[in-house]
């Protein structure tokens, strides 16, 4: 289980949520705004918020934007990991990784499915890494957001986890484009 350590210095991240959808608008977006409360009340910084619709050239355009972006440290996503015709968010933002995380998709749905059971398995939950940006495609209901930022996210965006979190490595994620981009944790 992981713990923290007390005697490090809790280093706020620069984290974008956008929430995939044809029928959302921000003020009914549940989902996003259950991620931005949590993420402000660990104490990290909302960097950007957007909706857009379920179309992968625009999921696609902004995600780039945000990555390019030395402001966003973190982006999370929320809807359009399902099955129906219109989800296509992993379509979208998969290309994007440098490296694909299957250990978050095996937690999420490990956490999922001690949850909702086998309806766990409707859920395309990815992440990656882009350039020096960590990228998190969550579900779009709040209860998946609050059990992936709950379960996993609040943990390894947390520099004091131990033993280990991504907040430790993000200096060295982009290593081989030779274009740092501005942090605030030092490893």
């Amino acid at each position: 289980m992981p713990a923290i350590d007390e005697t490090k210095p809790f280093v706020p991240l620069n984290i974008g949520v956008l929430t995939v959808s044809d029928t959302r608008s921000l003020e009914e977006d549940k989902s996003g705004a259950a991620l931005a409360e949590r993420l402000t009340a660990a104490g990290h910084k909302l960097a950007a918020r957007a909706i857009v619709t379920d179309d992968v050239e625009a999921i696609r355009t902004l995600i780039k934007k945000w990555i390019a972006d030395p402001g966003i440290d973190v982006i999370i996503t929320t809807g359009g990991t399902g099955f129906t015709g219109r989800d296509v968010t992993p379509e979208a933002v998969e290309p994007l990784f440098e490296k694909r995380m299957d250990g978050f998709s095996i937690a999420f749905h490990m956490l999922s499915h001690a949850k909702i059971g086998t309806s766990a398995i409707q859920s395309r939950a990815t992440a990656g890494t882009a350039g020096s940006t960590f990228v998190f495609c969550l579900p779009g209901s709040p209860g998946a957001c609050r059990d992936g930022w709950d379960g996993i996210l609040s943990h390894q965006l947390d520099y004091r986890t131990r033993p280990c979190n991504f907040v430790e490595i993000m200096p060295r994620l982009d290593e081989h484009l030779r274009r740092p981009k501005a942090r605030g944790a030092s490893a």
